[in-house]
């Protein structure tokens, strides 16, 4: 693994990507923060080594490098999932690579289905805490020790003083920012009504198929971290529609300028 991650870091730097302050990732229809960077170099996932490859329609598969509010960042425009048949080795290795590139800040977002009723699609949620329920670990492999300690603490695994921030931000710029327990699942099936009541039972205020494993890498890298949930549809079990995709797109594209707005704003904050 640390061979792997020497490779890839090497092969970017040799293409341009210098030392980032600040690493993003982006989840579904949540890419037009890239609007806002002063791009100075670009690379497909498929052409850096040993990087997986985005499979999804709606995830670009680049990495950036650029400006962003006087920081410089990388970030990532589309990330990888157990669903596409990735191991969560494979879905945690950018974020070693990252790291290992220069990051001191790590900020996630992603798109999830709000499963409290006082949460409403088109809204953000700051995840507090979360619920693994993927079925694994990313840390689960043999000389996983040479990368960091094998038994990470999860008390506390979003950044306080960031999520302090980000909820002053939000109340300066009016938005209506929810704090809540995310819950990551393995999909790509959505969850039938069954599965809905019982994540509201065991503390899931959203739901989605990401982001909890690279939380635990981040963890393990001693890299503080912030995740942003886009709310793009409603879980309500006794009120239960099909799955609209496009309508999840156009909810995730709705909520993204806030979503711009708090990030751009906690970057020039640090």
């Amino acid at each position: 693994m640390k061979k792997f991650i020497k490779e890839a870091v090497s092969f970017l730097k040799s293409r341009g990507f210098g030392e980032p302050e600040v690493g993003i990732i982006l989840g579904t229809g949540l890419g037009k923060i890239i609007d806002e960077v002063s791009i100075e170099a670009e690379m497909s996932y498929n052409h850096i080594p040993n990087f997986p490859t985005a499979t999804v329609e709606f995830h670009k598969g680049k990495l950036i490098y650029g400006e962003l509010a006087g920081k410089k960042v990388v970030l990532m425009q589309g990330r990888f999932h157990v669903y596409e048949g990735y191991s969560l080795l494979d879905v945690t290795f950018p974020v070693r690579v990252m790291k290992q590139l220069g990051i001191s800040k790590l900020l996630v977002s992603n798109a999830s289905g709000a499963i409290n009723k006082t949460f409403k699609k088109g809204e953000i949620m700051l995840i507090d805490d979360h619920i693994n329920l993927q079925g694994g670990s990313p840390l689960a492999f043999k000389g996983v020790e040479k990368l960091g300690e094998r038994f990470v603490d999860m008390s506390a695994p979003y950044d306080a003083e960031m999520n302090a921030k980000i909820e002053t931000i939000a109340k300066e710029n009016n938005i209506n920012l929810h704090k809540g327990v995310y819950a990551s699942v393995v999909g790509p099936q959505l969850e039938t009504r069954a599965e809905y009541r019982y994540l509201k039972i065991i503390g899931a205020d959203a739901v989605g198929m990401s982001t909890v494993p690279e939380i635990i890498v981040a963890n393990q890298l001693k890299l503080p971290v912030v995740a942003l949930s886009v709310l793009t549809d409603e879980c309500d079990p006794d009120n239960l529609k099909p799955v609209d995709i496009p309508d999840i797109i156009a909810q995730a594209g709705k909520a993204e300028p806030q979503m711009i707005t708090l990030f751009t704003e906690l970057i020039k904050s640090m």
